[in-house]
């Protein structure tokens, strides 16, 4: 019925009745600590099962390598393997919390599935339009650390300086996007945008997520020394080619 590359998940209409179900839970309420029952069909094995802890929840798509995801992960080391994709991750009461998506080549113990409630959210909106539609900016951004001052600053080739210690640097913005229209420029440093202060990158994308296309959305930068606060209209995040 409709897929969303962003957040890698996807609505399939089955024609048929009395299908077994199972039980949603809330991935909101999920902490790190609980149990996670992964099932799948890894390597071609049907029916598998395993086990772990959630690791942490709301891991960022930058994080594991996927940047271009608009999704907060849930992280386990229940095994997930290549055939895992798809299929859920549950808590201990067996309910659903999760869909697997992701792992780090490499790396043991380290999985990640899209939390059940984004899913659903998602899939509601396939259901109903055969699309999603999500707010973006069109910056690129990381969060100030004093390694990437550092690093910035001594590099003579660097196309930005930055003065702040602490916000989120705009180190690049996308030609004609709402943020160019609006007049971000990159060396301004995020400090707040909406009501909410942000201490990273993520935070940012997470508000901006939860902003509405076109409504306008105030943010506070920091721009040669001063302050300044710049009303951005979210757009709709291009359509992302299926990979």
């Amino acid at each position: 019925m409709g897929e969303d590359t962003a957040t890698d998940v996807a609505v399939v209409k089955i024609d048929a009745t009395d299908l077994p179900i199972v039980t949603e839970g809330n991935s909101d309420q999920l902490k790190p600590g609980e149990w996670a029952i992964a099932i799948g069909n890894p390597l071609g094995l049907d029916n598998t099962v395993t086990a772990g802890i959630v690791s942490a929840t709301g891991r960022s798509s930058s994080a594991i390598g996927v940047p271009d995801r608009r999704v907060g992960f849930i992280q386990t080391d229940a095994a997930i393997n290549p055939g895992n994709s798809g299929g859920p991750l549950l808590n201990e009461r067996g309910e659903v919390i999760g869909i697997n998506t992701a792992i780090i080549d490499g790396a043991q113990g380290l999985g990640f599935a899209v939390p059940i409630n984004t899913a659903r959210k998602i899939g509601d909106q396939l259901i109903s339009t055969g699309k999603v539609e999500h707010p973006y900016l069109g910056v690129q951004m990381a969060t100030i650390t004093p390694d990437l001052k550092n690093r910035l600053n001594d590099d003579p080739n660097s196309p930005v300086s930055v003065q702040e210690d602490q916000g989120i640097l705009v180190l690049k913005v996308v030609e004609n996007s709402p943020a160019a229209k609006a007049g971000i420029r990159a060396g301004d440093v995020i400090q707040k945008i909406g009501s909410e202060t942000v201490a990273d990158a993520e935070a940012v994308q997470r508000t901006v997520e939860a902003s509405k296309i076109g409504e306008e959305l105030p943010v506070e930068v920091r721009r040669n020394g001063q302050s300044l606060t710049i009303g951005i209209k979210p757009g709709v995040l291009p359509a992302q080619p299926a990979g």
